[in-house]
């Protein structure tokens, strides 16, 4: 049987350029788990996306890296719906998405950019520096003082790691064995790392690493940015206002600048909505 899959780049910037590419495999209802994980593994894209249909809700998304099953991802998200509206199966407004992280909205708003939401945050406990800069090899001084090294989660599990610049982001050098080890270790799929405010565009600048899940590195990472705003919330590195807006540049070092956007909703000092989206773009598609 022929399975059709999409080559889709998430997050692309303001001239179509860059973004993270997903794969996107529509009508997938009759694929067994081992048929995507052999097509994920074949796209070689760091997630390829399956839509299905669902009894609870729009659609059900399942996410494959090449080695194993991911509960979710943002930018295969993006590229999923975005290609759904580019083909004209939906149209502008409101969807829901059943993923293995729960029921999560999906919107489609002006130029078939594409927000998903998230689930809430949770915060964990604060992670030492020394072997977190060991492995990402810079030294501890280049951790930026006032923010902790700590897991967050709206979704995914990450690592947020702030250093101290722009310099010290492009200059780092991963070591992805203490990486994956140390990911493993605190539960996470792996770090975010981010310098704040490189320039006026954009709120932070970031890079991505999670070996333990046969990514080295990633160009956009959705679930990761959307952790990270609520982090900078919670750690009151913006204004607290009740709707906040977020720019975020990441794929930088790989040569794929890419752009995801962040919106939060709050009240009374909480965080009640979570939504990051961007725009996508078709760039191929193969018969399997």
């Amino acid at each position: 049987m022929q399975t059709k899959v999409y080559a889709i780049n998430s997050f692309v910037d303001r001239r179509g350029k860059g973004g993270n590419p997903a794969g996107v495999v529509l009508d997938a209802d009759g694929l067994t788990k081992e048929r995507m994980q052999a097509i994920a593994k074949e796209m070689g894209f760091s997630e390829t996306a399956f839509v299905q249909k669902s009894k609870k809700a729009d659609f059900r998304l399942r996410f494959f890296t090449p080695i194993k099953e991911v509960d979710l991802c943002g930018h295969a998200t993006i590229a999923a719906f975005s290609l759904l509206a580019q083909l004209g199966r939906i149209g502008r407004g409101k969807y829901l998405q059943e993923t293995k992280a729960g029921i999560l909205g999906v919107e489609v708003g002006q130029k078939k950019r594409v927000f998903m939401n998230q689930t809430k945050p949770t915060f964990k406990t604060s992670l030492p520096k020394d072997a977190i800069a060991d492995s990402l090899g810079i030294n501890e001084k280049e951790i930026r003082e006032g923010l902790p090294i700590q897991v967050v989660s709206t979704g995914l599990c990450d690592i947020m790691i702030p250093v101290r610049s722009q310099r010290i982001l492009d200059k780092i050098n991963p070591d992805f064995k203490k990486i994956s080890r140390l990911s493993k270790k605190f539960g996470a799929v792996g770090y975010h790392v981010f310098a704040l405010k490189p320039n006026p565009r954009f709120d932070a600048s970031c890079r991505n690493f999670a070996p333990l899940y046969g990514i080295n590195e990633e160009s956009a990472t959705g679930t990761s940015c959307g952790a990270l705003a609520c982090y900078l919330f919670e750690h009151k590195k913006i204004p607290h206002k009740s709707e906040i807006s977020f720019s975020f540049e990441q794929g930088r070092s790989m040569k794929m600048p890419s752009e995801i956007l962040a919106k939060l909703k709050t009240n009374n000092g909480k965080i009640g909505e979570i939504q990051v989206g961007g725009t996508a773009k078709i760039i191929g598609k193969k018969e399997m």
